[in-house]
This record gives C-alpha cells, structure tokens and sequence, in this order.
C-alpha cells in the first residue's frame, strides 16, 4: 500500500490529552460505580442510584464546560490523532451529558426501572459512546464510538424482558441497527483502501488530491459509492428518510424513558459525528457537491414524510417518533448548508445543527416527561386520553404545550430561533429552495402540534376531575427542561448561537 505522508499536527502534551479524556474517564467509574451500587445497595435505597448517577453526570458535564479545549486548531488532534478537542467537542459533549442526567431523573419514579442499577450502568456506557462520537477524529474511534451508543440502545429498548413490546422494539432495533452497521463499516473500509489511512483528517488530505481537477471516473465512483454507504449508516442513526422504518416501533414499545434518551442523545451524536465526518473528510469539489446535493434531497424527503405520517398518528409516542424524524430532516437543512458559498462565514451551518441539537434536547425531553407521568398516571398512552390534561393538572399542560411549540417553532419558544438559524444558513449558503421546503413543512406541522393542545385544553374527559400527580424528581426535571426551552429562546438565544459558531470555526 502507498504510504500516506500528511501535514496531521498531533499534539502530544499529556496534560491536554488528559484534560481530553477525563469526561470519558468520569464516565467510566461511574458505569463501574452503578454497578456496584446495585449489587451492594439495599432494595430500599435502589431509587437512590439514579438520583446518584444523574447528579454525577450534571457534575461531569460542568467539568467538561469548565476545562477549555486548546485555542489553537493545530494543537486539538489528541490521543494519537483517535480525538479531536475542540469546542465543538465541547459543547456536544455537554448537552449530551445533560440529556443523560435528565434521562435519569424522569426514570425515578418510572414503573419497573426506575430502581434498577444495571439500567443506570447502561445509560451511563450509552452517554460514553455518545460524547467519544462528539470528538471522534479516525474511523476506529468512530466506530467503536457509534457501536458503544448503539449496542446500549438496543439493550435499554428490549430492557423490560417480560414486556413483548419492550423485547420486539429491542429486535427490530438491534436488526436494523447491526445491518446499517455492515454498511457503514464496508464503507469506512473502502476509504481506508483508498487512502491508506484512518484519521478524518489524513483521508480529507488525500480525498482532495485525489478530487483535484478533473477526477477519472475510475477514481471518483468508488469514492461516491462509500459516500453512499456512509450515508446509509448515518441515516439509521439519526432516523432520517428512507432509513426511519424502526423509529416508530422502537420508540413505542421501548420504556418511556429509554424512547426519550434515544430521541435525543442518539440523535445529537450522531449529527456531531456526522456534521465532521463530512465536512473533514469528503473535501474537494465533486465529493462534496455530491454530498451537499444528497443530503438537501433527504432533508425535504425525511421532513415531509414525518411530518405526513405525523398527521394521523393517534398514539403519542409514535406522534413524538415521526416528529422526531421530521426534527431530523430540519437539522439536515444544517448539514447541507455547511458546504457554505464563497464569502460566507465558516462554520454558520454546523453552529445551527449545534443549537438546533441543544434546544431539542431540552424541547423533547420535557415532553417526554410528561408522557411518562401522564402513562402512569392513566395508562393510556393515546392523544384521545390526554383530554383535559389542563384541568388536571395545568402545569403538565403548560409543559407539553411550551414543547409543541417549541418544536413546531413558535416564539418565544427555543425552536423558533433553532429553525431561523437552520434556514438562515441554508440561504446563505444558496440553498434558497431548500429553506422554503423547511418553512412550508414547518407550516403543516403547526396543525398537528396545535391539534395535540386543543385536546389538552378543551377536550372534555370523564376524567377531568381527577388529578395528575408528579413526583418531585419529574417535577425538577420538566421545570429545568422548560426553563431551558424558554431560556434558549429569549435571552440565551444569540449567546450560545454565537459560542456554537465561534467554535465552529476551528473545523474548518
């Protein structure tokens, strides 16, 4: 095989690629910790292991906040080049670390899991893969990466062995996972035979000489066709079209609390890995036009077809499911945009992905909380029967309404800035026509948010004069959430786009 000679700076000061590793450190005791707390806790102090883990992981994510990655781009490859430490990093790194200890406080009072220390353990490996995905910078970390989130998901979806809809959403999850899984991997092998190489930024290195000028079609093909494999995989994992068939059986038969962890850590990611595998590594002029143009295409595709499906869904956990998938075709709109125009500032696309990720994070969590309370409380999971929720309990209501409209971006709600940002960014980038596909998709999905909140307000039920309670966990964590959501979307709004696109520089 050719060597491969590249101008890869790799930094090797032991305190900065320890400062790198200490989250995924962390991490790793706590996983330890969570086990040995559920072999050696009494059964009345079980409740108390997610109480700990979900303090422990808001304590890691301060300190990943805290410990500032290198100023310079050139000083950011660490351990060995396997890792990039860069405030992109940073901030996925975050956000995914408090959508787990969010996860860990609506599980409390969940029936059946909610004292289970093995599940924490599991949740706690899941965030692992999930921040290593954040700053992955070679195919092998990536790999492990994506595998280590998603072999913990298909455990925590079939989790309730004794539930049917618990193990079937945990089969089709880990089959389509482990077929999209091969895809992907024959893909990255064939960039490794192409360039010999491992690291994003070695391959991106070769990938533009290899692009240079007028490319023979014998060189360019192959490049494109492990584009397309990459694509496959990474459409899986983040449920884009036509690779979302799983998402709405898992997300409906899998615990309430895994469906909300899987919309949105997973989800966040992936795009984090996604959005810098495509921009360091598929450079040159076709490759990423090619890409640009494929992933605009599955944006307006995965959009509609969530949004259409979402229309007629009467129960709310697939209601959430292909909303979750049309929230994926928004943040698409993101990712196409990266490959900006000349004369447009550099990282204005990723910097959107990245707020868009941190308001949906916060947006579907709170709804997911109060499903959760709502199903224990009725055991109903059906739109029908969430009638005259506000009359039961108007804050719950309050909740899932400042969600849906956040999610269908209505302002002063998160979402709204989350999709100016998106389509601001498309339409610098020239992608005029894809910014009006997401406003007019935007538009359809107002109704069914909208339809969702008259049930909750006006639907009368014969249930109306019996109240919703909420533990005082699930009570922190949807007022946190909200906070969040209404935060984000007044005062915080420009700050933290701003933070997002400052670090998004240093990609380029």
């Amino acid at each position: 095989m050719e060597t491969v000679t590249t101008s890869i700076v790799l930094n090797s000061d032991p305190t900065t690629n320890l400062l790198a590793a200490l989250p995924a450190l962390l991490m790793t005791v706590l996983a330890v910790a969570s086990g040995l707390m559920d072999a050696f806790f009494p059964a009345s102090r079980r409740r108390q292991i997610g109480l700990i883990v979900g303090l422990s992981l808001f304590g890691i994510a301060l300190v990943a906040l805290i410990v500032p990655p290198p100023s310079q781009a050139n000083q950011q490859l660490v351990l060995g080049g396997m890792f990039r430490f860069d405030g992109v990093t940073q901030i996925f790194t975050v956000i995914t670390l408090l959508a787990g200890g969010i996860v860990c406080l609506i599980t409390l009072d969940a029936p059946q899991i909610g004292r289970m220390g093995e599940f924490y353990a599991v949740l706690v490996v899941a965030t692992l893969g999930g921040i290593l995905m954040a700053g992955s910078a070679d195919l092998i970390m990536a790999f492990i990466a994506l595998e280590t989130l998603s072999i913990s998901l298909y455990i925590l979806s079939g989790f309730l062995v004794k539930s049917p809809r618990s193990a079937e959403a945990g089969i089709k999850y880990f089959l389509f996972g482990a077929f999209t899984s091969a895809i992907m991997l024959y893909g990255f092998s064939l960039l490794y035979g192409f360039t010999g190489a491992t690291n994003f930024y070695a391959i991106g290195e070769r990938m533009t000489a290899l692009s240079a000028g007028s490319p023979a079609p014998e060189t360019l093909v192959p490049i494109l066709i492990a584009l397309v494999m990459i694509l496959v995989g990474f459409g899986f994992k983040i449920s884009a079209v036509p690779f979302h068939f799983w998402t709405p059986d898992v997300y409906e038969g899998a615990p309430t609390p895994v469906t909300a962890y899987i919309s949105v850590a997973s989800k966040a990611a992936s795009f984090a890995l996604f959005a810098r595998f495509l921009i360091v590594v598929f450079q040159g002029d076709d490759p990423t036009r090619f890409w640009v143009q494929s992933v605009a295409m599955i944006a307006v595709v995965t959009m509609t077809v969530g949004n259409l499906f979402a229309l007629v869904q009467s129960n709310i956990k697939r209601f959430l499911a292909y909303s979750s998938i049309a929230q994926a075709g928004y943040a698409l709109i993101g990712v196409a945009a990266i490959a900006a125009q000349p004369g447009v500032p550099p990282g204005l696309g990723i910097a959107a992905v990245t707020f868009y990720m941190a308001m949906y994070i916060l947006t579907n969590l709170a709804a997911f909380g109060v499903v959760i309370v709502f199903a224990s409380a009725r055991g109903s999971e059906k739109i029908s029967d969430m009638a005259g929720l506000a009359r039961r309990n108007l804050g719950l209501a309050l909740v899932m309404t400042v969600a849906l409209l956040s999610l269908a971006g209505v302002p002063p709600a998160a979402g709204f800035f989350g999709k100016f940002f998106l389509f601001r960014a498309a339409v610098d980038a020239g992608l005029v026509w894809l910014a009006i596909a997401g406003v007019v998709n935007s538009m359809v999905a107002l109704y069914y948010y909208l339809v969702v909140i008259k049930v909750i307000f006006v639907d009368r039920s014969e249930a109306d004069d019996q109240p919703v309670p909420v533990g005082q966990p699930m009570a922190w964590a949807l007022g946190l959430t909200t906070l969040g959501v209404i935060l984000l979307g007044t005062f915080f709004a420009t700050p933290i786009f701003d933070w997002a696109a400052s670090a998004a520089r240093q990609l380029f």
